[in-house]
């Protein structure tokens, strides 16, 4: 089951425009998030979409991708950091709407979750795929969910 779902996840990051994608997993945080649905233009500069899939992180880079998945659900979603934030201490990120929905945070507000942080690698088409890997279709792109 754990393969399939990571399936998914690979198969969205591709969607989010990914080439190849591993785990960093060294650089992986356990904490609460929470999220946010109002405002005009976020730190980078562009205008915040409370239905798309981003989120505000303190230190990460803009356009770094991040997996968030809420420990007490498994729920996961990709998200792409835009913003800075969050501004209450014992917060770890803050997602947009969209993802709090994925995630399945709405009702509650806050939710313990895991970030971890998406890196890009070079694509190589491996000649066998290895269980942990999602290779896509046609496109000889491999995401390492290791």
């Amino acid at each position: 089951m754990k393969q399939v779902r990571w399936a998914a996840v690979a198969a969205f990051a591709m969607l989010m425009g990914a080439t190849s994608v591993i785990q960093a997993e060294a650089a992986a945080q356990t904490g609460k998030a929470s999220y946010y649905k109002h405002g005009a233009r976020t730190a980078s500069g562009e205008r915040f979409n409370p239905n798309g899939y981003t989120a505000a992180h303190r230190t990460l880079p803009f356009g770094t991708r991040v997996l968030v998945t809420n420990l007490k659900t498994g729920k996961s979603v990709i998200v792409r950091v835009n913003d800075r934030g969050p501004f209450i201490k014992s917060r770890i990120i803050d997602v947009s709407y969209g993802a709090a929905k994925v995630l399945g945070i709405t009702a509650t507000g806050v939710a313990t979750v895991k970030i971890v942080p998406l890196v890009k690698t070079a694509a190589a088409a491996p000649a066998t795929a290895a269980p942990a890997e999602a290779v896509a279709e046609n496109s000889g792109e491999v995401f390492s969910l290791r």
